[in-house]
């Protein structure tokens, strides 16, 4: 129908519009793929976590190879043969997993549904917040989401032929050796769909061979890949002591309830009673009219969303996140309420829950971290900078400058850690390098030191000039409800939402402008939810992205 295309192509720009849109939902968008190969690939200073440089490392290189190496190359030749922007570079990777979204994801879908464009499983699909907020982002998981959906579609053609299918076992041995090594728990979601594969390897014994045959071969050279990266060998040198299996390292770490208990450890109903209702809202009252044991038995994608919910509810660490692609395979097989009036108010209801958590994690969710980093990446005189208060800074964005920044993430805390890892650069009068501090508008244990804000002009022993702002940064990790009560909270983190860019004042380096190639625009800041905070002597200031 020509509606369905209008709605789906509006759908669609709604998706591109928030693939652009630079929220930060979770440190692991940045930290387990873009950051560690644009490293590896420029040679810049980026910060590898510790599943990367720990004596067993748990994370695989190929699949973010095979992933961002080729984009990156492509922008680097679009970069005549240097090194591309960090801007360049972030918008590159945010349509390049908007492009799997909207066709790898979209098109898998349609194979496993309808065959008609576009089917209401595609819509309600793509009406979801979690399309277009977590899927278009960097995530392991939404690598997941699509080497999962194509799994189905090459398990759905196997078992439906009346021959052994061997290049579908071909293709599905290679995007089951993929997805593992992406992820260890992608097999979870494949054990009861396999369950028929089963049967059609014990009818069609050819087909068996055509599938394990190509995954060993591939586990084996996924499993020397690593190793050469991680141990720099040839790897005609490489005998069994230096082998690196990521997927059997992964799976040691993650069965220590100690390890686990470092990341959080929850309820084993906190997959189905609280991040599933949190990703798919109203949908969820959907199902009891949709489903019953004759569709589950016969329905792959639902199949598939039952056993890795089930699996994964078995693992004490339990985050949203890890559910994202059981998303897309419920939403495609549910159908809206029969009866027209209930159909409307439920469609009223679903587009209210998504456009308010489309907004609240795909826009304002720690929004400023990416601007202000790609802020900081276009001056040439920084030399070190704080954090505070924001998630993990992604020092990939810092690009080449990266190599003379020296960054200094302080998380939480109380602000005198501010003071503490600022001592000696404030006591450090060179002015080529300049320090900054990096924290939310809301965080006002700052104000003592903000030039503009002090009410008694008493002289503290640092000062701070806000030479950049971004309005659209939410940071619901400073809700502290205990000692500010909750009214003067929501008042603080909503009514002074942003981020700010702060110098450091040094004596006799007060008064410069700002470079040039950070562009220019109304600096706009915040003084106790209602006033502005200048910045003194700078003209030139970074406009809102």
């Amino acid at each position: 129908m020509a509606w369905k295309r209008r709605i789906y192509l509006s759908l669609a720009l709604i998706r591109l519009y928030f693939a652009l849109a630079p929220s930060y939902i979770h440190p692991d968008e940045h930290f387990q793929g873009p950051e560690v190969v644009a490293g590896e690939h420029f040679g810049w200073n980026v910060t590898r976590t510790w599943e990367f440089t720990s004596s067993n490392p748990i994370r695989s290189y190929v699949p973010l190879l095979g992933v961002y190496a080729m984009p990156m190359t492509l922008l680097q030749w679009i970069a005549s043969g240097r090194d591309p922007s960090p801007t360049m570079l972030f918008y590159g990777v945010r349509l390049l997993f908007y492009f799997f979204s909207i066709v790898y994801e979209d098109w898998a879908l349609l194979e496993l549904g309808s065959a008609t464009m576009p089917s209401g499983g595609l819509l309600l699909a793509a009406s979801s917040w979690v399309t277009w907020s977590i899927q278009t982002r960097s995530f392991s998981n939404s690598v997941e989401t699509v080497i999962l959906l194509w799994s189905l579609v090459f398990l759905q053609r196997i078992v439906g032929t009346k021959g052994p299918s061997l290049r579908n076992c071909i293709l599905l041995a290679f995007f089951v050796v993929f997805g593992t090594f992406n992820r260890i728990t992608f097999p979870a979601f494949l054990i009861l769909p396999g369950i028929s594969l089963l049967q059609h390897f014990i009818k069609f014994p050819l087909a068996f061979l055509a599938f394990t045959l190509p995954a060993l071969f591939l586990t084996t050279s996924f499993i020397l890949l690593d190793t050469h990266i991680y141990t720099q060998l040839p790897l005609s040198q490489i005998n069994l002591t230096n082998i690196i299996i990521t997927p059997l390292n992964n799976i040691v770490y993650n069965s220590s309830t100690e390890n686990l208990s470092q990341h959080g450890l929850h309820p084993l109903y906190t997959h189905l009673l609280v991040n599933l209702p949190r990703l798919l809202g109203p949908a969820l009252l959907l199902l009891p009219f949709n489903l019953d044991m004759k569709r589950l038995k016969s329905s792959i994608p639902l199949l598939s969303a039952v056993s890795g919910l089930t699996i994964l509810s078995l693992i004490p660490h339990q985050e949203a996140r890890f559910l994202i692609p059981i998303v897309p395979l419920i939403l495609s097989s549910v159908s809206l309420p029969k009866e027209a009036t209930w159909r409307k108010r439920w469609m009223v209801v679903w587009t209210a829950f998504n456009l308010v958590f489309g907004v609240l994690m795909g826009i304002y969710h720690q929004g400023g971290v990416v601007p202000a980093q790609l802020y900081l990446s276009g001056r040439n005189d920084v030399g070190t900078v704080v954090w505070w208060k924001t998630y993990k800074p992604p020092t990939w964005l810092l690009g080449v400058t990266s190599r003379n920044v020296d960054t200094v993430d302080l998380m939480g805390g109380k602000v005198d850690k501010i003071m503490n890892a600022l001592k000696g650069v404030i006591k450090d009068k060179k002015c080529d390098r300049r320090a900054f501090v990096v924290a939310p508008l809301s965080a006002v244990a700052l104000d003592r030191w903000v030039i503009g804000e002090h009410e008694d002009g008493k002289q503290e022993e640092m000062a701070l000039r806000l030479v950049w702002s971004y309005g659209r940064h939410l940071n619901l990790d400073d809700m502290d409800f205990g000692d500010d009560g909750v009214t003067e909270t929501v008042e603080r983190v909503i009514g002074r939402r942003g981020i700010g860019v702060y110098e450091v004042e040094k004596a006799g380096c007060v008064g410069y402008t700002t470079p040039s190639n950070t562009g220019n625009g109304r600096l706009k800041g915040k003084k106790g939810g209602k006033g502005r905070a200048r910045a003194k002597g700078d003209e030139t200031a970074q406009k809102d992205l």
